[in-house]
């Protein structure tokens, strides 16, 4: 299978703590992932809150079988510090189907995030979000930091209809948020309540990719 960015944004509600204008203090998501309708994996997200600061965790884990045999697998790891909407600290660790990638990232003596990977360090200005669907703030953001690959991506967001879906076997009403970024749309779905309930993108070979909390 060809490798595709963007398998995750996650790429992170039913259990989340009160929200804010900066979005939930604290929560947890743990969604169940789906290529085409079938389960292929897990993954978690686990937001603490310390003070004026939180902290996002996150793992996921995807195997990809055709007539039972995997021809794909996927490990993600990441962790994020966070001041109000502002990335300040990003450590994440993938294996893409045996293709590592790492990124590092730190708020350096003003307010720059400096984004290390293997090609080299960059220095982002200003107030940097990554793909944090957890945070309503995400809707506002011309860019968004891919915590995967490092990069500083383009993003149109816009509002995008609504519909119902699935979390935990019970339909749910919800708005529909798209993402537009350069590989491909990222649908995110938000409860009444604004709380993120699930998303759905496309990844290579026009499969669909979902995620629906567990």
């Amino acid at each position: 299978m060809r490798r595709k960015e963007h398998w995750l944004f996650a790429l992170t509600l039913l259990a989340c703590g009160a929200a804010s204008a900066n979005g939930p203090a604290s929560g947890e998501w743990n969604f169940r992932v789906l290529l085409d309708d079938s389960l292929i994996g897990e993954h978690r997200f686990t937001l603490t809150a310390n003070g004026e600061e939180r902290r996002l965790a996150s793992e996921a884990a995807f195997a990809v079988k055709l007539l039972g045999v995997t021809v794909y697998r996927y490990r993600h790891s990441a962790t994020e510090q966070w001041r109000g909407d502002c990335l300040r600290r990003l450590a994440s660790r993938t294996d893409d189907d045996g293709t590592p990638e790492q990124v590092e990232a730190s708020t350096t003596g003003g307010s720059a995030l400096a984004v290390t990977t293997a090609k080299g360090t960059q220095s982002l200005d200003g107030c940097v979000m990554s793909f944090a669907y957890w945070n309503p703030a995400i809707r506002k953001q011309e860019r968004l930091l891919n915590s995967q690959s490092g990069k500083l991506e383009a993003v149109q967001v816009s509002r995008a209809g609504s519909g119902t879906v699935e979390v935990r076997g019970q339909p749910v009403a919800a708005t529909r948020w798209r993402i537009a970024t350069p590989a491909q749309p990222i649908d995110i779905w938000y409860s009444a309540e604004g709380e993120w309930i699930g998303l759905d993108s496309t990844v290579s070979g026009g499969r669909k990719l979902s995620y629906r909390l567990k």
